[in-house]
């Protein structure tokens, strides 16, 4: 039997606390020898009688690890007296840092308990918890390479770190009130608000109704209570757009419609923002005029600390940033861009290296892909090259992938913005570092004008890695499955191979080979990107009569109004074209009269949406078209059917606006899932596969869910990337991998 050997474990084991985890599995089998940070690997020297047992402990790892591989190698020569964590060296970059991670319930109770030396303190954690990923700096994972290296520890904390017997043992995060990150609580001019207790004063203040932007693990939070939630909305120019809101976990229920799925999420270490039905649709209006709400329990020490003192049960809890642009982290700029729109600042003095926003969820589906998710690690053979994708244009993140793995990035935002931009190059420059990678492939989307193409062609030429171009919608299918299928991508926008806006596509075939075999009907967008802010305009680029036109004129559009939007579209001045499931989601909640303008991204697909929670689906007669070998969904046949029905309504029949919205979303699933089983049928393919932006909307996705099941065709839909353009960075590595591959 063996009884020593040198063991080499690879994968997330930096951060988790496995030295500590490794130190107590010796003592419980005497082994003898060491254990040490190689990089993102671990190397355990192991003397003893029961190594076979430790082996096998040591192999499944502490909670939060990941295990790739368990290498033993042989060991010689004199068994050391005890068992020592030695010093980190440098090493092999295969793995990487796991994601930030909420504060554990036993810190939690350190916090709460009265006369302890954590008592009341924000920043407590334990190997088990807390930051990660927005603190670190490079590999090892030790204290000195995070933004923890300024505060030294105090020798409560030092005793504690170097205790065995403590789940504080090589804490990297270890702090405590007399040695650790502190708090301020500051006024729109920069001025202390003295205090003893910030935390305390700054849920007074909350209470009393002011609007504070508060720093946490990734970001500032603007915060307020909600009945302060208009005047937040008027202060940021968002009158529409639905907050997120953090809630005590004993009044979540009464709020909304929680499932197991979503009580499970909530209360994980992920603690992502989870959008679910309101129970009543009319509550909260000034949160979220929609039928859903996006809540979140506590998450840190500062906000079980808050909600300790607050009188509220719940708190807006929004990200500090225009939609699209990365996540304010350093105080001074927080004070430069938002002093008009707060009252007071709590901030904290640990610098954020790597900022995160919240992740979001909904009925299990990732819809952002950040904080305790992200960075996200999965193991996948591509082959031996390592590939860089640069993501798409909106809701943009990076994967790298090396080694059998890829690494996701958190969300980026919206690189059109330059800001957001630059913040990609940054995440990519760290993401890149940390797992020491060289690419010998960048892959980046097909559109020509964006940021990312350029960026990503200029890194092929520095570094003279193979560019490869990949179709917005293939992405998003090679990220859902590998396997031969039909694929249905349903978006806003994506560049098609014609040049045309695609985004309701039918493709079939495996990775990167898929060919559009259907799609949704192809119409013009008068005035281009205008008709996605001003959604009548999409409306009568779909349906252009003069019905529609009358319409439009009984809401305000002036006859030179009218007349220029009937010209530019009979001249085909400045009109594109697209087959985009998302753009004739929004004609119709223009048609309804739900939404005239998008303020913020979606806009009108969910108030369409909305509208449709309350009203009940009927069948309707679908066309379908033959252009060029592929069947087409005659998307205009559905509009019109609409219009003819709300011709019929009287006036203010509400129910009957949520009878027709309720029935083109169910229709329009079903128009697309025929396309799909046709095409599954006539190519002897079982997987039909689901993503897309548009997937996120709960009917629509369990219609077409509903005819591929009935079909007797396997439904497949990806849970661990987002169904929206978080997922396209990863599909891009699959793509420029199985592309070479073959």
């Amino acid at each position: 039997m063996q009884a020593a050997g040198i063991i080499i474990v690879r994968g997330i084991v930096q951060g988790v606390g496995f030295r500590p985890f490794v130190f107590r599995k010796a003592r419980e089998f005497g082994i003898s020898g060491s254990v040490t940070n190689l990089g993102s690997e671990v190397e355990i020297r192991a003397y003893g009688a029961r190594f076979p047992e430790f082996l096998r402990e040591v192999s499944r790892g502490p909670p939060m690890s990941r295990i790739d591989t368990v290498e033993v190698r042989q060991l010689t020569g004199i068994r050391p007296a005890g068992f020592f964590i030695e010093p980190s060296r440098q090493g092999s970059l295969s793995g990487m840092i796991p994601p930030d991670i909420a504060t554990c319930e036993e810190c939690i109770h350190d916090i709460d308990r009265m006369g302890g030396r954590y008592e009341g303190y924000w920043a407590t954690s334990c190997v088990n918890c807390g930051p990660r990923y927005s603190i670190i700096r490079s590999l090892p994972y030790d204290r000195e390479r995070t933004s923890m290296a300024a505060f030294p520890m105090c020798p409560a904390c030092d005793e504690e770190y170097t205790d065995p017997g403590s789940r504080r043992h090589h804490a990297q995060t270890i702090a405590s009130r007399e040695c650790g990150p502190g708090l301020r609580l500051l006024d729109p001019s920069g001025n202390d608000v003295m205090t003893p207790d910030p935390v305390m004063e700054a849920a007074s203040l909350l209470d009393q109704g002011h609007i504070l932007a508060i720093r946490g693990i990734g970001g500032f939070h603007l915060v307020c209570t909600e009945r302060v939630s208009g005047e937040l909305k008027r202060r940021l120019g968002r009158s529409e757009q639905p907050f997120a809101i953090m809630v005590r976990p004993d009044v979540l229920d009464q709020i909304v419609r929680v499932t197991p799925e979503d009580y499970e999420m909530l209360n994980g270490p992920e603690r992502p923002i989870a959008v679910m039905v309101k129970r009543d649709p009319s509550s909260h209006r000034e949160i979220s005029n929609l039928h859903t709400l996006g809540c979140i329990l506590p998450y840190t020490g500062l906000h079980h600390l808050l909600f300790h003192y607050l009188k509220n049960p719940l708190l807006i809890m929004t990200s500090a940033n225009m939609p699209g642009y990365p996540m304010v982290t350093d105080i001074d700029l927080a004070m430069a861009k938002m002093n008009r729109d707060v009252d007071y600042f709590l901030t904290h003095d640990r610098a954020i290296v790597n900022r995160c926003d919240d992740s979001v969820v909904r009925d299990g589906h990732i819809i952002r892909l950040s904080r305790g998710i992200a960075p996200k690690r999965s193991k996948i053979d591509l082959g031996d090259r390592t590939i860089l994708g640069v993501g798409p244009e909106l809701n943009s993140n990076a994967t790298i992938y090396k080694d059998g793995f890829t690494v996701t990035s958190p969300h980026v935002g919206n690189v059109r913005n330059p800001q957001t931009f630059s913040y990609l190059q940054e995440t990519i420059e760290n993401l890149g570092r940390l797992l020491g990678a060289e690419y010998d492939v960048v892959a980046h989307d097909a559109h020509p004008q964006f940021l990312s193409t350029r960026y990503a062609q200029r890194l092929a030429k520095e570094s003279g890695a193979e560019l490869v171009a990949v179709q917005h919608h293939r992405a998003h299918i090679a990220a859902t499955t590998t396997r031969p299928c039909i694929g249905i991508a349903i978006d806003g926008v994506g560049y098609g191979d014609d040049g045309t806006v695609w985004g309701g596509e039918i493709f079939a075939g495996q990775a990167p080979d898929y060919k559009r075999v259907g799609h949704l009907e192809v119409v013009p967008m008068p005035g281009g990107d205008m008709a996605t802010r001003f959604p009548e305009r999409m409306l009568y680029g779909i349906l252009p009569d003069n019905g529609v036109l009358d319409l439009l004129a009984t809401r305000g559009w002036t006859d030179t109004e009218l007349g220029v939007l009937k010209k530019q579209l009979g001249q085909k001045v400045n009109v594109s074209y697209t087959s985009s499931t998302g753009r004739v989601l929004d004609a119709t909640s223009a048609l309804l009269g739900l939404c005239r303008e998008r303020t913020f991204d979606g806009e009108p697909a969910m108030k369409l949406e909305s509208a449709a929670s309350l009203g009940t689906a009927i069948p309707w007669d679908l066309e379908y078209i033959n252009t060029a070998g592929a069947e087409v969904l005659s998307t205009r046949a559905l509009c019109h059917e609409a219009f003819s029905r709300l011709n019929r309504l009287y006036q203010d029949d509400r129910q009957g606006i949520h009878d027709i919205a309720a029935s083109f979303q169910y229709n329009l699933a079903r128009g697309i899932a025929t396309i799909a089983i046709n095409a599954a049928g006539e190519r002897g393919l079982d997987d039909i596969a689901l993503s897309g932006g548009v997937a996120i909307n709960s009917a629509i996705r369990n219609a077409i869910q509903d005819e591929i099941v009935k079909s007797g065709h396997n439904y497949v839909v990806n849970r661990e990337y987002p169904l929206g353009d978080g997922c396209i960075s990863f599909g891009q590595c699959i793509c420029a991998a199985m592309g070479k591959n073959r």
